[in-house]
């Protein structure tokens, strides 16, 4: 066996041995009920129960589900979202090495801000008037109300 075939072999045991274990990791974390919008799909994970369960006992649960507020509106934006986090979030979860408390990132922040202030619009535009930002200062809608989605 030449080095050619022996790297090819090598490659594609490689190559089937990592897609044999994301296809297991996938079917044990019940990956698909994360491309559904029911919010039950994100307490698969452990630390994410009281998340959810505060959810299920807040105002929100009426008018918002975990995707609402939790990713930005349009398909691949939506999708894109889930993807990243779901990937990052098997990594920290695998690894040990997430806060506890958990932690929202500032990008999910961002995401999760502009969701406060489209559904909360005319509250915002009481708020800030029609210019948003015009003092040079943005109100952040999570500063004061970082846990009313969740408690």
């Amino acid at each position: 066996m030449n080095a050619l075939t022996l790297a090819r072999l090598l490659l594609s045991f490689s190559a089937g041995l990592a897609i044999g274990i994301a296809g297991y990791t996938f079917v044990y974390a019940r990956g698909s009920s994360y491309l559904t919008n029911d919010p039950a799909a994100c307490a698969n994970c452990h630390v994410m129960n009281d998340y959810y369960s505060a959810w299920l006992k807040g105002s929100h649960r009426a008018a918002a589900a975990c995707n609402d507020c939790h990713t930005p509106p349009g398909f691949f934006g939506k999708y894109a979202t889930k993807a990243s986090n779901g990937f990052w979030h098997s990594f920290a979860f695998t690894t040990g090495r997430f806060p506890d408390p958990l932690r929202i990132k500032p990008h999910n922040r961002a995401i999760t801000e502009e969701a406060c202030r489209h559904c909360h619009g005319d509250i915002v535009v009481a708020m800030e008037g029609v210019n948003p930002g015009a003092s040079g200062q943005q109100i952040a809608c999570i500063r004061c109300h970082e846990t009313v989605g969740h408690w």
